[in-house]
């Protein structure tokens, strides 16, 4: 497999280095010292650097105002913006902003995705669903404005059952969403998201729902908006997230992504940029660990020479590379639509299974050879270890992703 990767998408980590090469980790209070979230809101000074710098507009067409590179150069960024534990929603907003200018309405689309790249628009996605154990769009039902809420019938009785995991997604339909005239007027969302990223100072939420027949879609929600409600929640590492509730919230026609994989394709997006964020993060967390053990003593020799501590930073190391090389897989299937023996949803739960077990593995090892320093509240390493264990509680265990990776290889056999 040939990894290089272009000009262009070398010349955006260029321009991410430039941006986050001002950003400490500790520009909020530590989550070890703070009772609640450490911040009320984003980095709104590195938000306006980012958009600035044309990093918002990235993945998006020239049409509006982006770059037009795909998911793999996000991914580039975001491994970037992990080393500094980077707090702005740059995964969500791109996920969802790509998502929209796929799958939505012509007029939305153009009215929304300018006003993201230049950060004027704050975009998140609710992908947690009520627990974080179900999929996400089972905690939400929408209904066409006028018709009464009720249970939502199994995909069996549905008129258009939902594409079944890991299968082909069919071709987007030129206009996106629905066409005019050709639906309700409004639709009604009812339901919970826990855990939304950003939710508080987000312009819209994507959230996945579904339909009386079985569809699985994307509503665009205004938190704003009357029957929203917002419960804030804490995430592991320090930062503010959101229970959102959904009652009788009522949203336009074209706010209802209902084309056939939007919400794969947002989900895909999302997974495979937390990964990219894990993939950063590890790398800055073994690259502290070398400089310390290379600097500290014991018996007159840097503890880096002991042969003990030269394994576990090397099996480390082979974690990293395992988890970039499964990376960089993941997001080439779902930056080319490429086919292969398997879904792309395959590479993925690969991509997941490295991540979420590879991030613990690295920052755990790294407290181990920091020993006490590790601990110290001034030294930035225990920030990296929230941040880890966050990101590996939103991927899940890598019990889960080989479970699903068994059923594809079940349904699809290789040859």
């Amino acid at each position: 497999m040939d990894f290089t990767f272009t000009e262009e998408q070398r010349a955006a980590v260029e321009a991410a280095r430039a941006v986050f090469s001002g950003v400490t980790p500790d520009r909020v209070p530590s989550p070890a010292l703070t009772p609640g979230a450490v911040a009320e809101d984003i980095d709104r000074g590195l938000w306006g650097e980012l958009a600035a710098s044309d990093l918002l507009g990235l993945t998006l067409s020239e049409e509006y105002g982006g770059a037009g590179l795909d998911p793999v150069a996000l991914c580039l960024v975001l491994r970037e913006s992990a080393k500094v534990l980077a707090r702005v929603p740059l995964l969500e907003s791109c996920a969802v902003a790509m998502t929209v200018e796929r799958y939505g309405e012509r007029g939305l689309a153009a009215e929304l995705l300018p006003r993201a790249v230049r950060g004027e628009l704050i975009l998140t996605a609710g992908a947690n669903g009520r627990t974080g154990h179900d999929p996400a769009e089972l905690a939400v039902t929408v209904r066409p404005e006028g018709t009464k809420s009720g249970p939502v019938r199994p995909e069996s009785e549905g008129t258009s059952p939902v594409r079944p995991e890991g299968a082909e997604t069919g071709p987007v339909r030129p206009e996106g969403g629905l066409k005019e005239g050709a639906g309700p007027s409004g639709w009604v969302v009812d339901g919970v998201q826990s855990a939304v990223p950003w939710a508080q100072v987000a312009d819209l939420i994507a959230v996945p729902a579904r339909t009386g027949d079985g569809r699985s879609v994307l509503a665009l929600v205004d938190p704003a908006r009357a029957g929203v409600t917002l419960a804030d929640q804490v995430s592991t590492s320090g930062e503010r997230l959101a229970e959102v509730r959904l009652d009788g919230v009522r949203i336009e026609a074209r706010e209802l992504i209902d084309a056939a994989g939007a919400w794969d394709r947002l989900r895909a997006l999302l997974t495979t940029g937390t990964c990219a964020l894990a993939l950063g993060l590890g790398e800055r967390v073994l690259a502290m660990t070398a400089e310390y053990t290379g600097k500290r003593e014991q018996f007159g020799f840097p503890v880096a020479t002991f042969q003990a501590v030269a394994v576990q930073a090397a099996d480390r190391y082979i974690d990293l590379r395992a988890m970039e090389v499964t990376l960089w897989q993941a997001a080439w299937r779902i930056s080319t639509d490429a086919g292969g023996p398997l879904p792309a949803t395959g590479d993925i739960a690969v991509a997941k299974i490295w991540a979420s077990d590879g991030v613990r593995r690295i920052v755990q090892t790294a407290q181990h050879l920091h020993g006490g320093f590790g601990a110290d509240t001034d030294y930035p390493l225990h920030r990296f270890h929230a941040w880890a264990k966050q990101i590996e509680l939103s991927l899940g265990p890598a019990a889960a992703h080989e479970e699903a990776l068994g059923d594809l290889l079940a349904t699809h056999p290789l040859a």
